[in-house]
């Protein structure tokens, strides 16, 4: 992902933690908080309930792909409101093991119910 499009400080991710936009799956947490900026930045950090960090890398991954595809594309949920929005993705566990069609389709339904929540 292009740096104007990441979340890289550590207050940026803790001010959409504390955000109240919440979604929470099987591999999955997204938090979103509106943001000041021209486009939609994510951040992607894993769970240290993933042991090594060969399974911590490969989740992170797979994480930053589905937040280029879903989350930043023109046709994401969250494009289409007119707000713009900083986005943070934990991965958990299970982002290993599931398979990659139902991780999008998780990071779909996440943007959706991020998009559709009150401001």
């Amino acid at each position: 992902m292009k740096r104007r499009y990441r979340l890289r400080r550590q207050a940026e991710f803790q001010a959409a933690i504390g955000g109240k936009r919440v979604y929470s799956g099987r591999a999955l947490v997204a938090f979103a908080v509106p943001s000041s900026s021209e486009e939609n930045r994510v951040g992607v950090t894993v769970s240290k309930a993933l042991k090594s960090s060969v399974e911590r890398n490969r989740a992170r991954r797979r994480l930053r792909e589905l937040a280029r595809a879903t989350f930043l594309g023109p046709d994401s949920p969250l494009a289409g409101l007119g707000i713009r929005y900083d986005v943070v993705l934990i991965a958990r566990p299970a982002a290993l093991e599931v398979s990659f069609a139902d991780l999008e389709q998780e990071a779909a339904q996440a943007a959706l119910r991020l998009s559709k929540l009150n401001p």
